[in-house]
């Protein structure tokens, strides 16, 4: 293990094994961190301020860097290098870090971190070694994050967890020159908007200045040779349960049960909760008593509609130590679960998610990676992560439930990894029977609220100030388009209105 001590963008120290081992004064971090890679390339890499020497929890570094693909950093100030202004144009759920769990995201700290020296050295000759310490952090991060390295704030760094180190915050310069190189071009002039219409403010020399630099989103970075094998045990005994909320798709319901009795490795128990909100009505799921099935099936039947409610009673029937997020009109082969649980013993995590396509669409996403997505319908979760965590109620029959799901995943300090494969298809199946549209509590309002009460509620939940000020300008800009430009000044005073009908209607929920 290699540990690099700095102080003002300079190299002060540097160590191998606990011994000092001498370095190049002349050179700034990124670049003594490059060169100690290509020397120790199977080394780990530390980075740390001089003042956080002391620190430094040495015991967890085993059990933070599980794998050679793990990037992972902590300070505890509540200052960001990045300030909140990026949330103008990135409405990234890894950007506001919740301190006091293991969280994905790629606003990294100069404070105190590390990666691999393999994982490092994929990036020689694609990223500028710059001397600003924290803006190559967050490049690499950045890139990285999305190409299959994993990136992490983690308390476990440090001994005393009140101890932090001040941040040096970007200016405006470099918030323009970072959206500039990590971003399509389109979103400078976004962001210039943003701080012209939010703050009054025009960084118009920022904005042209930035002009002059590359690109490095399109930074050819691949981690796919660098072989994982998590240190961490997260199966015990391997069992799992399945659960599928079904209203009015008896035959397709049964297709997915021909599907989990293929499997390899069977389920312990398939929970089904069949939904008819008719009063007289009973179940239409014969099939369940009249077939023997190679494994337990419970189920529930109710009266109560929605998706939320029926995931929730079924997991409060959970008892296995896995459970599969399933859904009535998925198909998938014979190992999906043997496999799934090979990918997650592979990296060592709590929560898998898989692709989940239609029959028309292609492979887009094909790298392993953080996902800011979560599927209610593909997803595998340890049962343990579920302690506090449910489909929130107040989402029923809106939009937003399966994010504000993962989001309570990710608050409680579970990552969210998607695999390209196995795969799942959704049939995507037309609406089964007995189903009611509902009449929401703002359906008279006089300004229908814009956007939907449910997404403003995980909205003002999940994001700072600034996403959702930067929400409101992509919202109205990519609706006044439809509008004749004789009706802009209409349109404008009703977009307010729904606006404000939408935040109000969030707040009650």
């Amino acid at each position: 293990m290699v540990v690099v001590y700095h102080q003002n963008n300079k190299v002060v120290k540097v160590c191998r094994n606990q011994e000092v081992i001498s370095f190049d004064a002349s050179l700034n971090v990124a670049s003594t961190l490059m060169i100690l890679a290509k020397k120790f390339s199977t080394d780990r890499l530390i980075w740390g301020h001089i003042t956080i020497e002391s620190n430094i929890n040495w015991d967890a570094l085993d059990l933070i860097f599980h794998h050679d693909r793990i990037m992972a950093s902590f300070n505890n100030s509540s200052e960001k290098y990045l300030c909140d202004s990026i949330g103008y144009i990135d409405e990234s759920i890894f950007f506001n870090t919740k301190k006091n769990v293991i969280y994905p995201t790629w606003s990294t700290s100069s404070a105190l971190g590390g990666m691999s020296s393999k994982a490092l050295l994929q990036f020689e000759n694609n990223i500028k070694l710059t001397n600003n310490f924290d803006y190559f952090l967050h490049s690499l991060a950045k890139i990285g994050s999305v190409k299959g390295l994993f990136c992490y704030s983690d308390p476990r760094f440090v001994i005393d967890k009140g101890i932090s180190v001040p941040v040096v915050k970007a200016n405006v310069s470099n918030l323009f020159k970072f959206t500039q190189q990590h971003y399509r071009t389109r979103w400078i002039f976004i962001l210039f908007l943003n701080f012209l219409i939010f703050e009054k403010r025009f960084p118009i020399l920022a904005l042209l200045g930035c002009l002059r630099f590359k690109k490095q989103n399109k930074t050819d970075v691949q981690f796919s040779n660098i072989m994982i094998q998590s240190k961490l045990k997260v199966i015990e005994s391997r069992t799992i349960d399945v659960i599928i909320p079904t209203i009015g798709r008896k035959a397709c319901l049964y297709d997915v049960l021909q599907d989990l009795v293929e499997q390899t490795h069977l389920p312990k128990k398939v929970i089904i909760v069949e939904q008819n909100p008719l009063a007289e009505s009973i179940s239409e799921l014969d099939y369940l008593t009249d077939k023997q099935w190679p494994f337990e099936i419970k189920h529930i039947f109710t009266h109560q509609t929605g998706a939320c409610n029926a995931r929730n009673v079924a997991l409060s029937h959970v008892s296995s130590e896995w459970v599969f997020l399933n859904d009535d009109d998925n198909r998938f082969d014979e190992n999906l679960i043997s496999n799934i649980f090979d990918k997650i013993e592979q990296f060592g995590i709590y929560v898998a998610t898989t692709s989940y396509l239609q029959k028309h669409e292609k492979l887009v996403y094909k790298n392993i990676h953080q996902t800011s997505i979560f599927g209610s319908g593909n997803s595998f979760v340890k049962t343990s992560c579920l302690k506090n965590v449910s489909f929130s109620m107040e989402l029923e029959f809106g939009y937003g439930e399966d994010f504000d799901f993962g989001m309570q995943l990710r608050q409680e300090g579970f990552d969210v990894v998607y695999f390209p494969n196995p795969s799942i298809l959704h049939l995507k199946v037309p609406f089964g029977g007995f189903r009611i549209k509902p009449k929401f509590a703002w359906a008279d309002e006089k300004y229908q609220p814009k956007p939907s009460p449910t997404i403003m509620y995980v909205k003002q939940k999940y994001l700072n100030s600034k996403q959702i000020e930067g929400y409101k300008l992509k919202l109205f800009m990519k609706s006044i388009r439809k509008e004749s430009v004789l009706n802009w000044t209409k349109f404008h005073s009703s977009f307010k209105q729904g606006w404000n009908t939408s935040v109000n209607w969030s707040r009650k929920l």
